[in-house]
């Protein structure tokens, strides 16, 4: 019985439209330019919150940022060391520089590990729930940019990164 009134329910729910499936919107690719080693408009026209930048670089279940990259004075657990550093990154690049490197970083270097965030990369052994779909949307993108820019100290020599 309940099993049918879940269904009932689901069926319901639906309705006529499509399945939950059918109505649930992908994850779009926002356009961009690129010019020179920048993109130096904000995806879909709109700058994001460093505050929520700063939340999302340490969860490292969905930017994944800090898996490979430190960030200045331990702001987050378990940092990786495959990559530079983060600390100083808004003064070492511009805000289009990062948000290159974030959407697309195989384009300025093909042999890079760091994966194309905002991009469809032509990559292999994907799962199906990951074919075709940005890692990250454009405001997620725009929200770690908003927060990297504001990463100006380099780290102190001797001091653990």
């Amino acid at each position: 019985m309940r099993r049918a009134l879940v269904g009932a329910t689901l069926a319901l729910a639906c309705g006529s439209s499509g399945t939950a499936a059918q109505e649930t919107a992908e994850p779009e690719l926002a356009p961009y330019v690129v010019t020179g080693d920048a993109i130096t408009e904000p995806l879909a026209g709109r700058r994001g919150d460093a505050a929520l930048g700063q939340q999302l670089i340490g969860e490292r279940h969905r930017s994944l940022c800090i898996l490979c990259h430190a960030l200045p004075s331990g702001a987050a657990p378990l940092q990786g060391t495959l990559a530079p550093s983060l600390a100083g990154i808004g003064s070492r690049l511009t805000e289009g520089q990062i948000r290159l490197r974030i959407v697309d970083m195989k384009r300025l270097n093909p042999e890079s590990l760091m994966p194309s965030y905002h991009a469809r990369p032509d990559a292999v052994r994907i799962a199906p729930a990951w074919q075709g779909k940005p890692v990250l949307d454009a405001a997620e993108i725009e929200h770690l940019v908003a927060y990297l820019v504001t990463l100006k100290s380099e780290p102190v020599e001797g001091v653990s990164r």
